[in-house]
Order: C-alpha cells, then sequence, then structure tokens
C-alpha cells in the first residue's frame, strides 16, 4: 500500500500514454507520424519546455470526443490510485482543445464523466482546475473563462501554463480579477523556467493562493521567507524539472534545501506520460536520489493535503491527513 498523497500538479493532456494516442487516434482518423508507440516513445526527450509543448500540443489532435476525455481521465485516476494517490486537482487547457474545434463543453463533459465516478471507481476524490495559456493572448483568456459559465459548479479554480519567459503573470491581471469575483481558487505556473519575479508578480498581482513550480524561489531569499511566512504552497515536480532541463540531475534538486528552509513543498507529477513517472514515482526518486528519509516523505504527503483545496471538506481533509500519520512505511516508500 503506497504512501497517501494529493497530487496538485498534473496537466490531464499529459497523461496522454503512447498506447492510448495510438488507440485513440485509430479511433478517430487521426494520422500520427510515428511509426509505432516505441518511436513515440523515443519522441518524448525534450532538450526544453518549448521542445516538450511541440509534441505536448500535436498530439492532443487524437482528443475529440467526450469519450476521448473520459478515457483519459480514467486512465490517469487508475494509476495514480495504483501510487496513493487520494485526492487530485487536475489541470486541463481548454484554448488548446477549442483552437481545433473541439467544444468547451465536449471537454469539460468528458473529463466530468470520469472525475464524478472517480471515488466510486478509483477511491479519488477531485478537483478540476482550468488553466489559461500563456502564449495566448490575455483577451483569450478572458473568453475562456466567459465560455465556462456554464460549467463553474464544476471547476474549482483557474491557473496559468505554458511557455512561460516572455509572458509574465501581470499580462493576465483582469482575468484573474474576474475569476476571484466568481469565487474561483487561483493557482498559477511561476519561476519554472521563469525568473522569481513572476513568482512575486503571481502572488501581487494574480492574488494567487499556490504557486506551481515556483522551484527559483531560491534565487531570491527574501522571497523564500514570504513564501514560508504566508504558509505559500509550491507544487515541485521534481522528475519534470530534470526532464526540462531546470536542473541537470535530480540529485542536483533542492528539495532538501526548500524543505530545511521550511517552505511548505508538495511532490507531484506535472505531465507523467512524458516524463517518466506518476506522483508515487517522484516520490520514490526523491528518495532515493536525495535521500529524503521516510518522515520527510511522510511530510511531503501532509503537505500535499495541507495545500489542498478541499476547503469545502474539511472532514475529509481531516480524514486524508489521518491516514498519512498512520501510514507505516513497508519496503516500498513511493
Amino acid at each position: 500500500m503506497p504512501l497517501p498523497k494529493a497530487e496538485l500538479h498534473l496537466h490531464i493532456e499529459g497523461t496522454l500514454e503512447p498506447e492510448l494516442a495510438f488507440e485513440l487516434a485509430a479511433r478517430n482518423g487521426v494520422r500520427l507520424p510515428y511509426a509505432d508507440t516505441d518511436a513515440l516513445r523515443e519522441a518524448y526527450r525534450f532538450a526544453d519546455l518549448q521542445s516538450f509543448l511541440n509534441l505536448y500540443y500535436e498530439l492532443m489532435a487524437v482528443l475529440r470526443t467526450e469519450d476521448d476525455f473520459a478515457d483519459l481521465a480514467d486512465a490517469y485516476l487508475a494509476r495514480a490510485a495504483a501510487q496513493g494517490v487520494r485526492h487530485a486537482e487536475i489541470f486541463f487547457d481548454p484554448q488548446a482543445h477549442v483552437a481545433r474545434g473541439v467544444p468547451l463543453g465536449t471537454v469539460v463533459e468528458g473529463l466530468w464523466r470520469a472525475l464524478g465516478e472517480s471515488e466510486a471507481n478509483h477511491g479519488v476524490s477531485t478537483r478540476l482546475i482550468m488553466c489559461f495559456l500563456r502564449d495566448e493572448s490575455a483577451e483569450s483568456a478572458l473568453l475562456t473563462l466567459e465560455a465556462a459559465r456554464p460549467y463553474l459548479d464544476r471547476i474549482t479554480g483557474v491557473g496559468l501554463d505554458s511557455a512561460e519567459v516572455g509572458h509574465p503573470p501581470a499580462k493576465f491581471r483582469e482575468v484573474y480579477e474576474a475569476a476571484a469575483a466568481l469565487g474561483l481558487r487561483r493557482v498559477a505556473h511561476a519561476g519554472e523556467e521563469g525568473p522569481p519575479e513572476y513568482i512575486t508578480e503571481a502572488l501581487d498581482v494574480l492574488g494567487v493562493e499556490r504557486v506551481d513550480h515556483g522551484l527559483r524561489c531560491v534565487e531570491d531569499p527574501a522571497l523564500v521567507e514570504r513564501l514560508v511566512r504566508e504558509r505559500i504552497p509550491l507544487t515541485l515536480c521534481p522528475l519534470s524539472n530534470v526532464r526540462l532541463r531546470t536542473v541537470d540531475t535530480l540529485a542536483d534538486h533542492p528539495l532538501p534545501a526548500m524543505l530545511d528552509a521550511g517552505l511548505l513543498c508538495t511532490v507531484n507529477s506535472d505531465d507523467p506520460a512524458y516524463f517518466g513517472g506518476y506522483a508515487g514515482d517522484n516520490f520514490a526518486a526523491v528518495h532515493e536520489s536525495l535521500g529524503l528519509t521516510r518522515e520527510r516523505l511522510r511530510e511531503l504527503a501532509r503537505n500535499s493535503f495541507l495545500a489542498s483545496f478541499l476547503e469545502d471538506d474539511e472532514e475529509r481533509r481531516a480524514r486524508y491527513l489521518a491516514e498519512v500519520e498512520a501510514y507505516e512505511f513497508g519496503d516500498h516508500v513511493s
């Protein structure tokens, strides 16, 4: 039985395993420019964030129908549950689908079909977070939020993802103000490839409650002090950082120093089909490569539930936290 944990930084489109990609391509008559699943896996070698994004958006072409999105989400939830995920807050990118002619309703209804049955089928509670693509216009983000109004009973919050450098958080001030007025929770990618200043801007301009990645905060001691003082969670993704060359090797990852500094860090998988591991795999990897003790892993699991958007169900949060405290490590640490 794996360590109970929440996953807070997970792009559902990034869970598209090669086998499912080919299955959906065949279902929808989409021709992929790869001979087979092995050739596609070979393409999952990235020089940087942009090279990953190019493939990520290319493969989205196989996602067309409600069934496709439901199958994608259900496959992720089954894998996540097997690795100890008890609660998942799942990102999706509506603009990337609408631009291909897939209606927003198709995406949300398909995802919700799997999420709505997740507790019964997998024992995983869920939340859905709609992300804006930061390399698209601020106007496009506003139009996306407006289009999502009929589905806001299913959407917990908004996020900001895609290519970071050159697209500072302040660009999206207006849409985040509108989201806040609608009662939506707010997160944003900041400080992955972008500078620490992007983290500060996400906090001060967008009013984010959680920072996705936030890795580069370590370059600004004053920012680290603020994040500790205000208990702002960071959703770190160690295997992703290595695959995208944000850190050279996992042994170089600053996670231990960040925990020592008192930062509220969590460990997540980001785009696990592309980056070589799901949530439990990331826990196992930091245990092995960074020498994190089992109690440090328990701290990370505890942090994941503390950082979750479960304010509407504190009884559930307390139950998950009790599972973490009661957990007895065996031979496996994931």
